[in-house]
C-alpha cells in the first residue's frame, strides 16, 4: 500500500514517518506534501520518499492511503478530498474543528466506503490496551476521572497558540487524547450534558516561566487550562482538568475509573477491588504489549484499510470527542458571557 504525507512538521516526522517505515512489508511512504516545498523535499531526501508535491491534490493519484498532519483548521478539508479522489485517511487528532465538519468527514467516507482513521494513539499504549480487557473487572462505569496537566509545557513552536489555525489550547491539543480513551473504556456512552470553564491568565501574564520554548504572551489567544463535567446517557460522569500552564505541583497523566464491581488505573496501571472482607489494591508487575504505539496505530489503519482488522479508533467515536470539546469551549463562552 502507497502512503502518502501532507505536512511534514514535528507530528508527522517525528511519530507517522517512522511509524510507516517499520511497516514495509505491508506499506511504503511514496510521496509527502507541504506548503514549505524545501522542507517537503528535504524530508523526502531524509527518508527515500520519491515524490514531493506542493499541492496535496496532486499527490492522490500517486497513494492508496494518506496521513494528515496539518494544523486543525484543515483536517475536515483535507480529508474529505483524499476520501473523494478514493484515498483512504488517517487524520491527526482532533478530527476536526466542529461537529458539524466530523459528520461531513464521515459522509464523505461512507459514499467513498474508504477507511478514516482518527490518530488517538494513547488506545494503542500497552496501559491502555490492558484496562480494555480488564474491564469486565470495574463493571459498570459509574465515574472516570480525567487529568492531562502540565505545568508549564505550552508549545513554543509551531501554530499552536493560534486560535484560527487549530481551534484552541491545552483541550483540544492535549486534553483531547485522555478525554478519548477515557470514554472508550466506558465503553462509549453517549453524553448528554457538558459543563467547562477555561481559562488563559497564566500564559497571558508577563515573564512566566515557560519548559517548551518561548510565546508572545501578549498574543495567546487560546486555552491553558479547562475543567469539564460531562454526564451521560447511563448514568455515567466524568471529570476532566487540563492544561499547558497551570500552578500545581507537577505534570499528571490521568484516566481512573470506578464502577460496580471494582476500579482501574491506567497511568499507573492498577486494579481496585473488595473480596472476602479485604479491600485489594492490585499493581501490575508486567503488561503484555508493543511499547511502540504509533507503529500499532499505524498498523491497525494499513490492516483496515486492506479489510484485515477493525478500525481500534473508528470516527464516530471521534466524533463525540470533538462534539464534547464544543461543547465546554460553548460552556465556558456562555458563563462568561452572563
Amino acid at each position: 500500500m502507497k502512503v502518502g504525507i501532507i505536512g511534514v512538521g514535528g507530528i508527522a516526522v517525528g511519530r507517522h514517518i517512522p511509524a510507516f517505515k517499520q511497516l514495509q512489508d505491508d506499506c511504503v511512504i511514496a510521496a509527502v506534501s507541504d506548503i514549505n516545498i524545501e522542507r517537503a523535499a528535504e524530508v523526502a531526501n531524509e527518508h527515500n520518499i520519491p515524490h514531493v508535491f506542493a499541492n496535496y491534490k496532486d499527490m492522490f493519484a500517486e497513494v492508496d492511503a494518506v496521513c494528515i498532519c496539518t494544523p486543525n483548521k484543515f483536517h475536515a478539508q483535507y480529508a474529505i478530498e483524499a476520501l473523494k479522489a478514493g484515498v483512504h485517511v488517517l487524520c491527526e487528532k482532533p478530527m476536526a474543528l466542529s461537529k458539524e465538519q466530523c459528520e461531513q468527514m464521515i459522509k464523505a467516507a461512507n459514499e467513498a466506503d474508504k477507511v478514516l482513521a482518527i490518530a488517538y494513539h494513547y488506545r494503542f499504549m500497552k496501559e491502555a490496551q490492558a484496562a480494555k480487557r480488564m474491564m469486565e473487572e470495574v463493571g459498570r462505569p459509574l465515574v472516570a476521572r480525567v487529568k492531562a496537566l502540565r505545568r508549564r509545557k505550552v508549545p513554543g513552536w509551531g501554530v499552536f497558540t493560534n486560535k484560527d489555525l487549530q481551534g484552541g489550547g491545552s483541550l483540544i491539543d492535549y486534553g483531547c487524547h485522555l478525554l478519548d480513551l477515557a470514554i472508550w473504556l466506558m465503553g462509549n456512552p453517549k453524553h448528554v450534558q457538558v459543563v467547562g470553564s477555561t481559562y488563559n491568565e497564566l500564559s497571558r501574564t508577563p515573564n512566566q516561566i515557560n519548559q517548551w520554548g518561548t510565546f508572545n504572551h501578549e498574543t495567546f489567544e487560546v486555552d491553558d487550562h479547562v475543567t469539564a463535567y460531562i454526564t451521560f446517557q447511563n448514568g455515567a460522569s466524568l471529570l476532566l482538568e487540563t492544561s499547558w500552564a497551570a500552578n500545581v505541583k507537577d505534570d499528571q497523566e490521568h484516566v481512573s475509573i470506578s464502577g460496580t464491581h471494582g476500579g482501574i488505573s491506567v497511568f499507573p496501571f492498577e486494579l481496585y477491588t473488595s473480596k472476602n472482607g479485604v479491600l485489594l489494591n492490585t499493581e501490575a508487575a508486567w503488561i503484555d504489549g508493543e511499547e511502540d504505539f504509533s507503529k500499532l496505530q499505524a498498523k491497525n489503519f494499513i490492516e483496515a484499510c486492506s479489510k484485515k482488522a477493525e478500525l481500534i479508533v473508528k470516527p464516530e467515536e471521534a466524533l463525540q470527542v470533538s462534539a464534547i470539546i464544543d461543547e465546554i469551549y460553548r460552556s465556558s463562552q456562555a458563563s462568561t458571557r452572563s
